[in-house]
């Protein structure tokens, strides 16, 4: 199943409490909000794509653990981008120093602003279009460093800040580069 875009413009325009409202009101869906108002609902994983998110997440909480500069994120995690647009990535990464400037309402809410590092993990139900699209949607708004992973293809697209996206096939690990120093994701579990 794809993710299914409502557009309520000509009805009605959410307000950031409204969606927020609307989010809690429906836990059982996870909803996103695109940067021109159109509501995506978004279809829960399959086992195999929440068991690979999971590590993900895991690894990613260890090594933020271990690291101690920033916070990390799940996939039930929604910001609110500069552009308007409120996304969970499958996981995310903010620095303290970012983060720390927001007000506890800000953090309990759609906190409002871009992380620096995103992770998208497509599942078989994905668009692959759809999903680049929204990894160039977040280096536009502040993103430093993404990483699109594609089970499928075998394939990972590294989304940077002023640099062209590269890919590569069958990468055995991927860096955190200077986003994350020492961070390595073994995709020897996503695959």
């Amino acid at each position: 199943m794809n993710a299914l875009t409502v557009n309520l413009q000509s009805v009605l325009e959410l307000t950031d409490e409204q969606f927020f409202q609307l989010c809690q009101a429906n836990r059982d869906l996870r909803f996103e909000r695109a940067a021109t108002g159109e509501l995506i609902i978004m279809p829960p994983t399959g086992g195999e794509t929440g068991n690979k998110n999971a590590r993900i997440t895991q690894k990613l909480m260890n090594w933020t653990d271990a690291d101690g500069t920033g916070i990390a994120f799940d996939s039930s995690t929604c910001f609110k981008l500069p552009n308007g647009a409120d996304r969970s990535p499958d996981a995310s990464w903010v620095k303290f120093e970012k983060w720390n400037t927001l007000t506890q309402e800000q953090k309990e809410k759609f906190p409002p602003i871009s992380p620096d590092f995103v992770i998208e993990l497509l599942s078989p139900s994905d668009s692959l279009k759809p999903a680049q699209e929204k990894m160039r949607e977040y280096i536009d708004n502040g993103v430093h460093l993404g990483l699109l992973i594609n089970r499928k293809s075998r394939q990972v697209e590294i989304y940077r800040q002023g640099q062209d996206v590269e890919a590569l096939d069958s990468p055995a690990t991927l860096s955190g580069e200077d986003v994350l120093p020492g961070f390595i994701l073994n995709l020897a579990v996503i695959w």
